[in-house]
Protein backbone atom coordinates (compact mmCIF):
# COMPACT_ATOMS: atom_id res chain seq x y z
CA UNK A 1 0.00 0.00 0.00
CA UNK A 2 1.19 3.33 -0.73
CA UNK A 3 0.25 5.91 1.86
CA UNK A 4 -1.20 8.96 0.56
CA UNK A 5 -2.56 12.77 1.97
CA UNK A 6 -4.25 15.56 0.35
CA UNK A 7 -3.56 18.70 0.25
CA UNK A 8 -6.34 21.23 -0.47
CA UNK A 9 -9.95 20.37 0.39
CA UNK A 10 -11.12 22.88 -2.16
CA UNK A 11 -12.73 22.84 -5.75
CA UNK A 12 -10.19 19.87 -7.44
CA UNK A 13 -9.60 18.51 -3.99
CA UNK A 14 -12.41 16.18 -3.07
CA UNK A 15 -11.93 14.67 -6.47
CA UNK A 16 -8.69 13.24 -5.65
CA UNK A 17 -9.98 12.69 -1.80
CA UNK A 18 -12.63 10.37 -3.45
CA UNK A 19 -10.07 8.89 -5.98
CA UNK A 20 -7.29 8.13 -3.47
CA UNK A 21 -9.84 6.46 -1.15
CA UNK A 22 -11.04 4.15 -4.22
CA UNK A 23 -7.81 3.01 -5.45
CA UNK A 24 -6.66 -0.49 -4.36
CA UNK A 25 -3.55 0.05 -3.71
CA UNK A 26 -3.22 3.26 -1.97
CA UNK A 27 -4.58 4.03 1.57
CA UNK A 28 -5.53 8.06 1.82
CA UNK A 29 -4.35 8.64 5.21
CA UNK A 30 -4.67 12.28 5.76
CA UNK A 31 -6.36 15.61 4.19
CA UNK A 32 -5.20 18.62 5.01
CA UNK A 33 -6.68 22.25 4.75
CA UNK A 34 -6.61 25.76 6.93
CA UNK A 35 -10.24 25.97 6.49
CA UNK A 36 -11.67 23.28 9.39
CA UNK A 37 -14.86 23.54 8.23
CA UNK A 38 -14.50 22.37 4.75
CA UNK A 39 -12.29 19.83 5.81
CA UNK A 40 -14.94 18.01 8.76
CA UNK A 41 -17.28 18.48 5.55
CA UNK A 42 -14.87 16.92 2.58
CA UNK A 43 -13.73 14.13 5.26
CA UNK A 44 -17.38 13.28 7.00
CA UNK A 45 -17.63 9.81 4.40
CA UNK A 46 -14.16 8.96 5.25
CA UNK A 47 -14.50 8.58 8.98
CA UNK A 48 -10.78 6.63 8.82
CA UNK A 49 -8.98 9.56 7.30
CA UNK A 50 -7.21 12.10 9.27
CA UNK A 51 -8.28 15.67 9.50
CA UNK A 52 -5.10 18.14 9.51
CA UNK A 53 -4.74 21.68 9.38
CA UNK A 54 -1.07 22.05 9.13
CA UNK A 55 1.08 21.74 5.88
CA UNK A 56 3.94 20.95 7.68
CA UNK A 57 3.02 18.45 10.05
CA UNK A 58 2.96 16.12 7.59
CA UNK A 59 6.18 16.26 5.94
CA UNK A 60 7.69 14.76 8.73
CA UNK A 61 5.67 11.44 8.77
CA UNK A 62 6.87 8.22 8.17
CA UNK A 63 3.63 7.04 7.90
CA UNK A 64 3.24 9.20 4.92
CA UNK A 65 4.63 8.10 1.40
CA UNK A 66 3.10 10.61 -1.21
CA UNK A 67 1.31 13.81 -0.94
CA UNK A 68 -1.14 14.74 -3.65
CA UNK A 69 -1.38 19.18 -3.94
CA UNK A 70 -4.69 20.74 -5.05
CA UNK A 71 -4.14 24.25 -3.60
CA UNK A 72 -3.41 27.16 -5.98
CA UNK A 73 -0.58 27.51 -8.21
CA UNK A 74 1.34 29.60 -6.33
CA UNK A 75 1.49 27.33 -3.79
CA UNK A 76 2.76 25.04 -5.58
CA UNK A 77 6.52 24.92 -5.89
CA UNK A 78 7.25 26.13 -2.11
CA UNK A 79 4.84 23.23 -1.01
CA UNK A 80 6.16 20.88 -3.58
CA UNK A 81 10.05 21.71 -2.76
CA UNK A 82 8.92 20.65 0.96
CA UNK A 83 7.67 17.55 -0.09
CA UNK A 84 10.26 15.95 -2.13
CA UNK A 85 12.98 17.30 0.40
CA UNK A 86 11.00 15.31 2.47
CA UNK A 87 11.51 12.17 1.14
CA UNK A 88 7.22 12.52 -0.50
CA UNK A 89 6.35 11.15 -3.68
CA UNK A 90 4.40 13.88 -5.42
CA UNK A 91 1.25 14.56 -7.42
CA UNK A 92 0.83 18.15 -8.35
CA UNK A 93 -2.41 19.82 -9.71
CA UNK A 94 -2.21 21.79 -12.90
CA UNK A 95 -0.46 24.00 -13.32
CA UNK A 96 3.08 22.36 -12.47
CA UNK A 97 4.19 26.00 -10.59
CA UNK A 98 3.42 29.61 -11.57
CA UNK A 99 7.03 29.79 -13.06
CA UNK A 100 9.17 28.56 -15.35
CA UNK A 101 11.91 28.89 -13.03
CA UNK A 102 9.88 27.24 -10.47
CA UNK A 103 8.90 24.29 -12.71
CA UNK A 104 12.52 23.80 -13.62
CA UNK A 105 13.42 23.45 -9.79
CA UNK A 106 10.51 20.80 -9.22
CA UNK A 107 11.95 18.48 -12.05
CA UNK A 108 15.46 18.89 -11.16
CA UNK A 109 14.95 18.33 -7.27
CA UNK A 110 12.57 15.58 -7.87
CA UNK A 111 15.57 13.61 -10.43
CA UNK A 112 17.53 14.65 -6.96
CA UNK A 113 15.86 13.17 -4.51
CA UNK A 114 14.58 9.90 -6.48
CA UNK A 115 11.11 10.67 -6.10
CA UNK A 116 7.97 10.45 -8.68
CA UNK A 117 7.01 13.92 -9.39
CA UNK A 118 3.35 13.59 -11.85
CA UNK A 119 1.15 16.53 -12.86
CA UNK A 120 -2.52 15.93 -12.38
CA UNK A 121 -3.14 16.87 -16.72
CA UNK A 122 -6.51 14.27 -15.94
CA UNK A 123 -7.70 14.61 -19.90
CA UNK A 124 -4.58 12.32 -20.64
CA UNK A 125 -6.20 9.67 -18.26
CA UNK A 126 -9.48 10.10 -20.38
CA UNK A 127 -10.59 7.39 -23.43
CA UNK A 128 -11.22 9.50 -25.65
CA UNK A 129 -7.48 11.60 -25.68
CA UNK A 130 -6.09 8.39 -25.41
CA UNK A 131 -7.99 7.20 -28.77
CA UNK A 132 -6.91 10.16 -30.51
CA UNK A 133 -3.50 9.37 -29.93
CA UNK A 134 -3.75 5.71 -31.19
CA UNK A 135 -5.36 6.93 -34.13
CA UNK A 136 -2.38 9.43 -34.73
CA UNK A 137 0.21 6.37 -34.06
CA UNK A 138 -1.60 4.11 -36.46
CA UNK A 139 -1.26 6.61 -39.09
CA UNK A 140 -5.18 6.83 -39.67
CA UNK A 141 -5.24 10.32 -39.42
CA UNK A 142 -1.92 11.25 -42.16
CA UNK A 143 0.01 14.17 -41.79
CA UNK A 144 -1.13 16.18 -38.59
CA UNK A 145 -2.03 19.96 -40.32
CA UNK A 146 -3.72 21.70 -37.41
CA UNK A 147 -5.42 21.88 -34.10
CA UNK A 148 -8.09 23.87 -33.12
CA UNK A 149 -9.69 24.21 -29.47
CA UNK A 150 -12.43 26.13 -27.99
CA UNK A 151 -12.94 26.17 -24.10
CA UNK A 152 -15.22 28.93 -22.97
CA UNK A 153 -17.81 29.21 -20.47
CA UNK A 154 -19.30 31.87 -18.17
CA UNK A 155 -17.40 31.58 -14.71
CA UNK A 156 -15.53 30.46 -12.83
CA UNK A 157 -13.25 33.50 -12.34
CA UNK A 158 -9.94 33.44 -10.35
CA UNK A 159 -8.56 36.16 -8.75
CA UNK A 160 -4.92 34.58 -8.61
CA UNK A 161 -4.33 33.45 -12.04
CA UNK A 162 -5.94 34.60 -15.77
CA UNK A 163 -8.55 32.50 -17.93
CA UNK A 164 -5.25 31.41 -19.67
CA UNK A 165 -3.29 30.02 -16.93
CA UNK A 166 -6.67 28.45 -15.11
CA UNK A 167 -8.48 26.83 -18.71
CA UNK A 168 -5.57 26.30 -21.41
CA UNK A 169 -3.56 24.11 -19.15
CA UNK A 170 -5.85 21.18 -20.59
CA UNK A 171 -5.88 21.70 -23.65
CA UNK A 172 -2.30 22.33 -23.85
CA UNK A 173 -1.85 19.00 -22.30
CA UNK A 174 -3.32 17.25 -24.65
CA UNK A 175 -1.45 19.39 -27.87
CA UNK A 176 1.76 17.90 -26.05
CA UNK A 177 0.59 14.77 -25.55
CA UNK A 178 -0.07 14.32 -29.19
CA UNK A 179 2.54 16.35 -30.71
CA UNK A 180 5.27 15.28 -28.39
CA UNK A 181 6.89 18.73 -28.57
CA UNK A 182 7.13 22.23 -28.13
CA UNK A 183 6.40 25.08 -30.90
CA UNK A 184 8.58 26.99 -31.72
CA UNK A 185 7.08 30.20 -31.38
CA UNK A 186 3.58 31.43 -30.40
CA UNK A 187 1.55 34.67 -30.34
CA UNK A 188 -1.27 35.35 -27.95
CA UNK A 189 -3.80 38.23 -27.61
CA UNK A 190 -5.74 38.87 -24.32
CA UNK A 191 -8.05 41.50 -22.63
CA UNK A 192 -10.04 42.07 -19.25
CA UNK A 193 -13.45 43.44 -18.69
CA UNK A 194 -13.44 43.63 -14.88
CA UNK A 195 -12.02 47.35 -12.81
CA UNK A 196 -11.21 45.69 -9.91
CA UNK A 197 -8.39 42.89 -11.62
CA UNK A 198 -7.16 45.32 -14.75
CA UNK A 199 -4.16 42.71 -14.67
CA UNK A 200 -6.35 38.93 -15.31
CA UNK A 201 -7.31 38.38 -18.37
CA UNK A 202 -10.97 36.82 -18.99
CA UNK A 203 -10.58 36.08 -22.72
CA UNK A 204 -7.61 35.31 -24.34
CA UNK A 205 -6.50 33.42 -27.94
CA UNK A 206 -2.97 31.48 -28.60
CA UNK A 207 -1.54 30.64 -31.41
CA UNK A 208 1.41 28.10 -31.91
CA UNK A 209 3.70 27.72 -34.49
CA UNK A 210 5.08 24.22 -34.61
CA UNK A 211 6.89 24.65 -38.20
CA UNK A 212 6.82 22.00 -41.06
CA UNK A 213 2.88 23.27 -41.65
CA UNK A 214 1.30 22.46 -38.24
CA UNK A 215 -0.42 24.94 -35.91
CA UNK A 216 -2.47 24.97 -33.33
CA UNK A 217 -5.07 27.36 -32.05
CA UNK A 218 -6.84 27.44 -28.77
CA UNK A 219 -9.22 30.24 -27.43
CA UNK A 220 -10.73 30.55 -23.62
CA UNK A 221 -12.50 32.31 -22.18
CA UNK A 222 -14.62 33.03 -18.65
CA UNK A 223 -17.68 35.47 -20.23
CA UNK A 224 -19.44 33.09 -23.17
CA UNK A 225 -23.21 32.62 -22.70
CA UNK A 226 -22.60 29.32 -23.85
CA UNK A 227 -20.16 26.13 -22.52
CA UNK A 228 -17.84 25.27 -25.07
CA UNK A 229 -15.48 22.28 -25.06
CA UNK A 230 -14.35 21.49 -28.56
CA UNK A 231 -10.85 20.00 -29.91
CA UNK A 232 -10.31 19.48 -33.41
CA UNK A 233 -7.42 17.13 -35.03
CA UNK A 234 -7.28 18.06 -38.70
CA UNK A 235 -4.85 15.59 -40.39
CA UNK A 236 -4.43 15.15 -44.43
CA UNK A 237 -6.47 11.45 -44.22
CA UNK A 238 -8.75 12.47 -41.76
CA UNK A 239 -9.81 14.75 -38.98
CA UNK A 240 -11.22 13.84 -35.17
CA UNK A 241 -13.57 16.38 -33.82
CA UNK A 242 -13.36 16.05 -30.04
CA UNK A 243 -16.75 17.29 -27.91
CA UNK A 244 -16.07 16.70 -24.11
CA UNK A 245 -19.99 17.73 -23.47
CA UNK A 246 -21.24 14.82 -25.56
CA UNK A 247 -23.16 12.40 -23.12
CA UNK A 248 -22.11 9.28 -26.08
CA UNK A 249 -20.06 9.89 -28.78
CA UNK A 250 -17.31 12.22 -27.27
CA UNK A 251 -14.85 11.77 -30.77
CA UNK A 252 -16.07 11.26 -34.20
CA UNK A 253 -13.69 10.97 -37.00
CA UNK A 254 -14.66 12.43 -40.34
CA UNK A 255 -13.23 11.22 -43.48
CA UNK A 256 -13.43 14.55 -44.89
CA UNK A 257 -10.94 16.86 -46.83
CA UNK A 258 -9.10 17.78 -49.47
CA UNK A 259 -7.39 16.42 -52.59
CA UNK A 260 -4.54 18.42 -53.90
CA UNK A 261 -2.75 17.45 -57.76
CA UNK A 262 -1.22 19.30 -60.39
CA UNK A 263 -2.52 19.79 -63.71
CA UNK A 264 -0.99 18.59 -66.52
CA UNK A 265 -3.11 19.48 -69.32
CA UNK A 266 -3.93 22.96 -68.54
CA UNK A 267 -1.51 26.09 -67.12
CA UNK A 268 -4.14 26.73 -63.64
CA UNK A 269 -1.44 25.19 -61.66
CA UNK A 270 -2.33 23.08 -58.74
CA UNK A 271 -5.93 21.53 -58.50
CA UNK A 272 -7.55 21.39 -55.23
CA UNK A 273 -10.83 18.71 -54.82
CA UNK A 274 -13.12 18.13 -51.65
CA UNK A 275 -13.40 15.05 -50.59
CA UNK A 276 -16.61 14.12 -48.42
CA UNK A 277 -16.32 10.40 -46.77
CA UNK A 278 -17.91 8.58 -43.65
CA UNK A 279 -18.12 10.04 -40.43
CA UNK A 280 -17.77 7.81 -37.22
CA UNK A 281 -17.50 7.54 -33.41
CA UNK A 282 -15.06 5.27 -32.32
CA UNK A 283 -15.97 2.97 -29.16
CA UNK A 284 -14.48 4.70 -26.38
CA UNK A 285 -13.94 2.99 -22.73
CA UNK A 286 -15.73 4.22 -19.54
CA UNK A 287 -13.27 4.61 -16.94
CA UNK A 288 -12.84 7.54 -14.94
CA UNK A 289 -9.73 9.69 -16.32
CA UNK A 290 -9.22 10.58 -12.80
CA UNK A 291 -8.87 6.80 -11.05
CA UNK A 292 -6.89 6.14 -14.10
CA UNK A 293 -4.69 8.76 -13.22
CA UNK A 294 -4.74 8.48 -9.31
CA UNK A 295 -3.61 4.06 -10.08
CA UNK A 296 -0.90 5.20 -12.41
CA UNK A 297 0.56 7.55 -10.25
CA UNK A 298 0.22 4.67 -7.45
CA UNK A 299 1.85 2.20 -10.00
CA UNK A 300 4.88 4.57 -10.61
CA UNK A 301 5.69 4.68 -7.43
CA UNK A 302 5.52 0.93 -7.20
CA UNK A 303 7.45 0.28 -10.67
CA UNK A 304 9.71 2.96 -9.98
CA UNK A 305 8.64 4.30 -13.89
CA UNK A 306 8.49 7.51 -15.31
CA UNK A 307 4.91 9.05 -15.18
CA UNK A 308 2.93 10.14 -18.31
CA UNK A 309 2.43 13.17 -17.34
CA UNK A 310 5.60 13.57 -16.12
CA UNK A 311 7.71 16.78 -14.35
CA UNK A 312 8.96 17.17 -18.01
CA UNK A 313 5.89 17.39 -19.50
CA UNK A 314 4.32 20.17 -16.45
CA UNK A 315 7.18 22.02 -17.50
CA UNK A 316 6.51 22.07 -21.28
CA UNK A 317 3.05 23.20 -20.46
CA UNK A 318 4.58 26.06 -18.34
CA UNK A 319 6.97 27.36 -20.97
CA UNK A 320 4.08 27.37 -23.29
CA UNK A 321 1.78 29.65 -20.51
CA UNK A 322 4.37 31.78 -19.87
CA UNK A 323 5.61 32.53 -23.35
CA UNK A 324 1.58 33.56 -23.87
CA UNK A 325 1.79 35.64 -20.83
CA UNK A 326 4.58 37.36 -21.89
CA UNK A 327 2.70 37.94 -25.51
CA UNK A 328 -0.17 39.52 -23.93
CA UNK A 329 1.90 42.02 -22.39
CA UNK A 330 3.86 42.92 -25.46
CA UNK A 331 0.16 43.59 -27.72
CA UNK A 332 1.02 40.09 -29.33
CA UNK A 333 4.28 39.70 -29.98
CA UNK A 334 5.18 36.79 -30.95
CA UNK A 335 7.89 34.36 -28.85
CA UNK A 336 10.40 32.15 -29.95
CA UNK A 337 10.21 29.12 -27.43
Amino acid sequence: MITVAVVGAGYWGPNLIRNFAACPNARLVAVCDRDEARLKKVCAPYPAVEQVREFDSLLARPDIDALAIATPVNTHAPMGLAALDAGKHLLIEKPLAASVRDAQELVRRAREKQRTLMVDHTFIYGPPVRRMKQLLDSGDIGDLYYLDSVRINLGLFQHDVNVVWDLAPHDLSIMDYLVGRLPRSLSAFGTCHTDNHRDIEDVAHLNLDFGEGLMASFHVNWLSPVKIRHFIVGGSKKSIVYNDLEPAEKLKVYDRGITVSQDAEQQTGVMVGYRTGDVWSPHLDSAEPLQTMVRHFVECIHEKKTPLTDGEAGLRVVRILDAAQRSIKAQGGRITL
